[in-house]
């Protein structure tokens, strides 16, 4: 009996990690993913112009690529040319400072990039961990407290 509760309550953690938080709306400026959190609460004087897409349908080319995190809509960014300081880094280089291979995918809020080759925004990054993906590590972050 133990064990299976025991099986339970592990099949049930994993399955909770694994889940993609719904409130995370993602935004990209300048091929950067951030958050719109971040951007409203970090960024507002930054930002040029705002294009909001509510569907993957509505995504132009240059955007199919972060169709993945689209499922809430993507915000898309054009920030002042004299705001292009804000702090970045490839997920290839988050993977190499937890010891893992570069090309080993990221998991933010639930979703997965698969090209580490993503850059992201520094002010997402909230909560790091190495984590168990299907049998394989793997950096999970976390973008709100």
């Amino acid at each position: 009996m133990k064990k299976l509760l025991y099986s339970f309550l592990l099949l049930s953690s994993a399955t909770l990690f694994a889940q993609k938080n719904a409130s995370t709306k993602f935004a990209v400026a300048n091929d950067i993913v951030g958050t719109v959190d971040m951007f409203t609460a970090n960024h507002k004087n930054a930002i040029q112009n705002t294009q909001t897409y509510k569907s993957v349908a509505q995504l132009p080319q240059s955007l199919k690529k972060y169709s993945f995190i689209a499922e809430n809509g993507l915000v898309e960014y054009k920030l002042k040319s004299d705001q292009d300081g804000i702090d970045r880094i490839a997920l290839s280089e988050i993977n190499e400072q937890y010891g893992l291979a570069k090309d080993t995918p990221v998991i933010i809020d639930g979703y997965e990039f698969k090209n580490s080759d993503t850059k992201v925004f520094g002010d997402i990054l909230n909560h790091m961990k190495v984590v168990d993906n299907n049998g394989t590590k793997a950096v999970s972050i976390t973008t709100k407290n």
